[in-house]
């Protein structure tokens, strides 16, 4: 059984449809999918009616940006109530933010001699929700400003680079509660990436676990072999769940082909066992697993 937990769709900053990066699931050869697009639900419906032409088992979910103790972390919520009022507030705070650094991006880009309109960068992210720099880098590829995506955040984009603009992220302990509270289950994505810092460490961990947490991605493209070996050690001595993922994102991100990373099936079966019970202790309309 191979089992993907972490994609990203044109909902948010990949480059397939919904419906599409279903399809390339069944593909290459995935017997479970979840879709998990930044901060928004907008390709769920999408993706179900792909699943059910396929007959790719779909998890929904979102990666929800968040931030605790001064640094950036990315959390995976599977199957929460998308309708959960505190849940839809806060993450409209999250895209709010996103969209509100377009302008100034734009703005510093131009300072740079690098001219570009909104309009471009809407036109780049085919008018999904979570806009922001992955669409300000598809449209200056456009513009043949630069190569790719890559080159955009190493030059320009990317923190400490001359066009970043800081943004507002989700509080995390904050945010493992409401997607509690919204039925569903979290688990922090590549939690050792592109930084390098071995942060959260075992007892960061360990104390948001006792905050909502259930498991951690482990199996990364962004994770050496060392940090892998580290994390899961942590991982299994806190009896967290352990994932793996492509964080696929179409033509979006290099070497994050679908399938590259994947979750055992106790895993998994654990991970839904723990979200049916989330689901079982809120009174929230929560989403299903869509088998065939």
């Amino acid at each position: 059984m191979r089992i993907d937990l972490h994609s990203h769709s044109r909902a948010s900053d990949g480059t397939d449809a919904p419906g599409d990066l279903v399809r390339a699931a069944a593909a290459a050869g995935l017997d479970v999918l979840a879709i998990t697009d930044h901060d928004t639900a907008e390709g769920w419906a999408e993706a179900a009616e792909a699943a059910g032409e396929t007959g790719v088992e779909l998890v929904r979910g979102m990666e929800i940006s968040a931030r605790h103790e001064g640094h950036a972390v990315h959390l995976l919520a599977y199957l929460p109530d998308p309708t959960y009022p505190p849940l839809v507030a806060e993450l409209e705070r999250v895209l709010q933010g996103r969209r509100a650094r377009v302008p100034t991006m734009l703005e510093r880009l131009r300072a740079l001699g690098l001219e570009l309109s909104e309009a471009e960068v809407v036109r780049a992210g085919h008018d999904t929700a979570a806009t922001g720099r992955p669409h300000v880098a598809d449209a200056m590829v456009h513009r043949g400003l630069v190569r790719d995506r890559d080159e955009a955040f190493t030059r320009y984009l990317g923190a400490g680079r001359p066009a970043y603009v800081e943004r507002y992220a989700a509080p995390l302990v904050e945010t493992l509660r409401l997607v509690t509270e919204a039925g569903g289950v979290s688990v922090i994505a590549h939690p050792w990436g592109r930084s390098g810092r071995r942060r959260p460490d075992e007892a960061d961990l360990a104390e948001l676990a006792e905050a909502g947490l259930v498991g951690v991605e482990v199996d990364h493209q962004d994770h050496s072999p060392q940090a892998r070996a580290e994390l899961r050690a942590i991982t299994r001595n806190l009896g967290l769940v352990l994932t793996g993922s492509s964080d696929y994102h179409g033509d979006g991100k290099r070497d994050h082909e679908l399938g590259c990373n994947t979750t055992s099936a106790e895993d998994y079966q654990r991970l839904i066992e723990l979200a049916a019970a989330a689901a079982d202790a809120s009174s929230c309309a929560t989403p299903e697993v869509l088998r065939s």
